[in-house]
């Protein structure tokens, strides 16, 4: 085991900086069991109070959780139903779910100023663009364009579109070894322009619900930009305040 560097620090920040090192450094993945308390004690030499505050410190940077009587795991953020705090779908007997996923296009291009950006890349670099529609009982609700960093992601050119599944971050990690594990976004309001206008069965400049996603993986390093847009109709937004 490498030996922690700062020795200013007090021990169960230096352990914790460790650890944390060492999730960086592929050790251990997003959704790993870290190894238990008392391996973690008699690796580093110390009480199981010292370890149970360096893993509390990880704990409070998000970056481990932890699951009682199971152990404590690498955090791997749970983005799947995100949409969905700002969007209400039922079917036809009005029970709530979940929008099946159809790939619509699949292709490289050089990156935008703006993808660029958003990304951490450069204007000669290429990117990855999906367009990716969001169907209820065959009706369109959503429309989402994805861009990825071609050189993490140059095994999904391998798929073809129709074999993309519902979920696209399992798909990430398994093809290309990258795990979304935190994203920030922003929710705003554009008038639907003729494309959007005639995929979502709406008027064109009729209002829709436009919803940016910057997810990044376990260093914090940005590794996709998604623009999800919704009609209005289905737009619902609901916080609790104590």
């Amino acid at each position: 085991m490498k030996n922690v560097l700062d020795v200013r620090l007090a021990r169960y920040l230096q352990i914790s900086d460790d650890i944390h090192r060492r999730i960086l450094s592929g050790e251990w993945k997003p959704g790993d069991n870290i190894s238990a308390e008392m391996t973690l004690a008699a690796e580093y030499g110390v009480a199981l109070g010292t370890i149970r505050k360096a893993l509390q410190e990880l704990r409070n940077k998000d970056i481990v959780e932890c699951q009682h009587g199971v152990g404590t795991f690498v955090r791997r953020a749970s983005l799947n139903n995100s949409l969905f705090r700002f969007f209400r779908f039922s079917d036809d007997s009005g029970k709530r779910t979940i929008p099946e996923g159809r790939v619509l296009g699949l292709q490289t291009a050089q990156a935008s100023l703006e993808q660029a950006s958003k990304l951490g890349l450069s204007t000669k670099d290429k990117v990855i663009w999906i367009s990716r529609l969001r169907l209820i009982m065959r009706k369109p609700v959503l429309i989402e364009d994805i861009w990825l960093p071609l050189n993490e992601f140059s095994a999904l050119l391998e798929i073809s579109p129709a074999d993309f599944p519902a979920l696209l971050y399992p798909l990430y990690e398994q093809k290309c070894g990258l795990a979304v594990v935190s994203a920030s976004e922003e929710l705003m309001v554009e008038k639907a322009n003729m494309e959007y206008a005639n995929i979502l069965g709406i008027e064109p400049n009729d209002p829709v619900i436009l919803i940016e996603r910057l997810a990044m993986d376990v260093t914090g390093r940005p590794i996709e930009w998604r623009r999800s847009r919704g009609a209005t109709e289905n737009f619902r937004y609901q916080v609790n305040i104590f």
